[in-house]
Formats: structure tokens, C-alpha cells, sequence
């Protein structure tokens, strides 16, 4: 069995910075810590810093809670109203929010500040898009369907500042930014996307085409690795999405003559290890 794996796949820049933050602070051994969210969408890793002392808060409401410690902001970010309450309660901030997200932040800040309505083209759910939500002075627009367009009520010549989910598909945002440059709005658009998340998207596509079937690693809430998977499905059929290698069908691979391999960006390099070794027996 021929078996390729992508060389792009796994941990990004800004995961790897916000994994090595909390290890840092964890070495520090300064009194209790905690991520505002799961630091990234691993289940794996969170449950080995929850081994190590790491709690999770998950909303606002907990987080007024704490009365010492550190808190980390996760890899995603966060609303600037979290850093409020953090400095209001006097907490040790950690920020691992990634640099891609940070400037997103900065952007809708600054652009906001001028007026402009707020165009976030990515999933409304996703904490990356209400971090950003968050940082908007005015009106936040979330779209990521071509019907939500028609549906927006925006007065004709208004000025629209557009901005991107750092993981969302490359060509869908091309194609919905070109849907609203026809309304007669007066547009601003920053593309916004990582390129770590857009290398890693072509190379998927390119692989999967030239295989059998095609394996996509990553944690059941990430949001790139399920557009990886999308974009690998289209390309070949026989796609499977699985977080660990004990989510392998084996006698299944059995019948394929190729096999390719790919991951999300909150996904260790010990678990595509894994899963490569596996496809090799």
C-alpha cells in the first residue's frame, strides 16, 4: 500500500505557540492556571494539561469567579471584554491568542471605528468568529452562505469592511466577497485567511485526487479540519474523518492500493505518526 502524507498537516504557528505557552506556565508552578476555552480543538491535548492541573472555564460567568491565578487565552481569542474582567479581577494574563486572530481583531477594531459595517465571512458558532465579534465598535454582519446575502439589510453605498475566519475555505470566501461586490456597497476587503490554512487546503486537494481513499486527523470541533475534510470528500470519496488511530477501520484500508493522510492544525504530530504506521502494516 502506497501511503503519502502531507507535508503541511499538523500543528500551525499559532497552536504550537498557544500549546507552548501553557507548558510554560506549568514549568512556573505560580499557582492555578486556566484557558478561557479549550487552549485548542484537541481533545487529546486538553485532556493532558487537565492531568497537569490546566481547568478549563468555559464561560463568563465562571471566570468572575476566580480570584488568583493565571489565565491563558486560548489560540482562537477572545472578546476584549474578557480582558477586561481578567484585569479587573487582577488574573495574570497569558495571551496565546494566534497573530493571524490578533489582527483580525486589530482590523475590525480600526475599520469599525470609522463607521464601517463589519462583514465576518465564517461560522457564527466558532469562538475564533465571536472573539472577533467582540472587538467590533458598531455593527458585525456573520455570514457564510450565498443566501444569507441576499437576505442583508445594508442601505445601498454603505461602508462595509470584509474580514475572513482565518481557516475558512479560500475559494468559498473568493466567491461570496465577489457576491457582495455587487450590491453597490462601498468595500473594503481583507482576506484574512491564514496561509498555513490555505497551503494546507491546496495540498489536501491535490493529494486526494491522486488516491484511493484519503484520511483527515483532527478533533471533532475543529473547523479547519472539517473544511479539509470537505475538500478532500469532494476530491475522493472514500474520505474519513477520525480524531486518534483507534478510529481506523483497517479491514476497510485493506482494499485500497493508495492512501493519503492529512490533519488539522490543532493536530499533534505524534497521533498523524500514528495513523501513518497503522496504513503501513
Amino acid at each position: 500500500m502506497k501511503v503519502q502524507v502531507a507535508e503541511s498537516a499538523g500543528f500551525c504557528f499559532g497552536v504550537r505557540r498557544a500549546i507552548d505557552s501553557v507548558y510554560g506556565e506549568i514549568d512556573k508552578n505560580n499557582g492555578p492556571i486556566y484557558t478561557f476555552g479549550p487552549i485548542i480543538h484537541n481533545e487529546q491535548v486538553v485532556d493532558d494539561l487537565n492531568s497537569k492541573g490546566v481547568q478549563v472555564i468555559d464561560d463568563v460567568e465562571n471566570l468572575k469567579k476566580i480570584s488568583e491565578g493565571t489565565v491563558v487565552i486560548r489560540s482562537h481569542g477572545v472578546a476584549k471584554n474578557i480582558y477586561d474582567i481578567l484585569q479587573h479581577r487582577h488574573l495574570n494574563i497569558v495571551d496565546a491568542t494566534c497573530p493571524f486572530v490578533k489582527k483580525i481583531h486589530n482590523i475590525v477594531a480600526r475599520e469599525s471605528e470609522k463607521g464601517k459595517i463589519i462583514i465576518i465571512i465564517g461560522n457564527d458558532k466558532h469562538p475564533e468568529v465571536e472573539g472577533i465579534k467582540g472587538w467590533v465598535k458598531g455593527k458585525a454582519i456573520v455570514i457564510n452562505q450565498a443566501a444569507q446575502i441576499e437576505k442583508l439589510q445594508i442601505k445601498e453605498n454603505s461602508s462595509i469592511c470584509i474580514v475572513s475566519q482565518t481557516t475558512f475555505n479560500h475559494n468559498k470566501f473568493k466567491y461570496l466577497v465577489e457576491i457582495i461586490q455587487k450590491k453597490g456597497y462601498d468595500i473594503t476587503v481583507v482576506n484574512t485567511i491564514c496561509n498555513a490554512t490555505h497551503v494546507r487546503q491546496v495540498e489536501a486537494k491535490k493529494i486526494s485526487s491522486e488516491v484511493e481513499a484519503m484520511i483527515v486527523i483532527g478533533g471533532k470541533h475543529s473547523s479547519n479540519t472539517q473544511k479539509l475534510y470537505d475538500i478532500c470528500k469532494k476530491e475522493c470519496k472514500n474520505t474519513y474523518y477520525i480524531q486518534t488511530v483507534n478510529d481506523l477501520d483497517l479491514c476497510e484500508l485493506k482494499s485500497f492500493e493508495s492512501i493519503g493522510i492529512t490533519a488539522g492544525a490543532s493536530t499533534p504530530k505524534n497521533i498523524i505518526e500514528e495513523v501513518h504506521t497503522e496504513c503501513q502494516k
